[in-house]
């Protein structure tokens, strides 16, 4: 059966008042709801400079999280992923035409990742982003959504102008200003040891993705390493909330060794 351990942590920073970063989880109650649901988990970063960030966030995992634990049981997890993270959009589109948020503007990044038998699929708008570790490689499974990643991707400008463009950080895409939203899809199929990093842009952007790496290298805890990631992430930089869910593969089950076991009577 799939086995997964999850450590996550999450902190303002040296300069934000507050922590507008916003982390859940889905973990299932049983080996039958591990296979017919699996695990799910959700980072969101609510975006700076507009109102109630933290309520976007916060509304966003929420949304989520209680739409994954209700699907129907086997629903194909990328059409599921694609589905909540509409419905969360709406959520916070819709949070702003309540009476008591007429003029406020709200909006936030989204990255997520369900996990059931030996797949992982990880679903995103914005730039929170998605890590890939396995043995000694890291893969960003995510593609930011920003106005600098696309002139990036164009040939624009060279990586070197992006790490330090001072608009590098205006999204292209998020979740609460219009009233659909695409988000990307990525499935992954994922073995013993694997593990996949959740994290906001205070966390990736002031430091290297080697430096990653290493700190997943250190330890098997992932409650150990969601913690030294965050604070080093805070000690380098601080300049933003730094938050970081790390999850790691224990074990797996393909679905198709799981459909070839016979059926049996109960009781017999």
């Amino acid at each position: 059966m799939l086995d997964v351990i999850v450590g996550q942590a999450t902190d303002p920073g040296k300069l934000r008042p507050s922590n507008e970063d916003a982390m859940a989880g889905f973990i299932p109650k049983s080996p039958q709801e591990a296979r017919s649901h699996g695990w799910m988990f959700a980072v969101a970063d609510g975006v700076g400079g507009l109102d109630l960030g933290n309520v976007a966030s916060s509304q966003a995992v929420a949304i989520m999280i209680q739409g994954f634990a209700l699907a129907p049981p086997g629903t194909l997890l990328p059409s599921l992923l694609q589905q909540l993270i509409q419905d969360a959009n709406a959520a916070v589109h819709d949070e702003t035409l309540q009476p008591q948020r007429r003029g406020k503007r709200m909006a936030t990044t989204v990255v997520s990742c369900a996990l059931r038998y030996d797949k992982a699929v990880i679903a995103h708008v914005g730039d929170s982003r998605c890590y890939h570790l396995r043995g000694n490689k890291i893969l960003a499974v995510t593609d930011d959504h920003t106005f600098v990643n696309e002139q990036l991707r164009m040939g624009l400008i060279t990586p070197m102008e992006a790490s330090n463009s001072e608009i590098r950080n205006i999204l292209t895409r998020s979740l609460g200003p219009e009233r659909f939203v695409k988000a990307n899809i990525a499935t992954l199929s994922i073995v013993p040891g694997d593990t996949l990093l959740l994290c906001t842009d205070g966390l990736y952007g002031g430091m290297y993705e080697q430096d990653i790496l290493d700190f997943v290298s250190q330890t098997s805890d992932p409650q150990q390493t969601a913690e030294k990631l965050v604070s080093y992430a805070v000690d380098v930089d601080g300049s933003d909330n730094a938050t970081a869910q790390v999850i790691h593969v224990r074990a797996i089950e393909s679905a198709a060794e799981y459909r070839k076991r016979p059926f049996r009577i109960p009781g017999l």
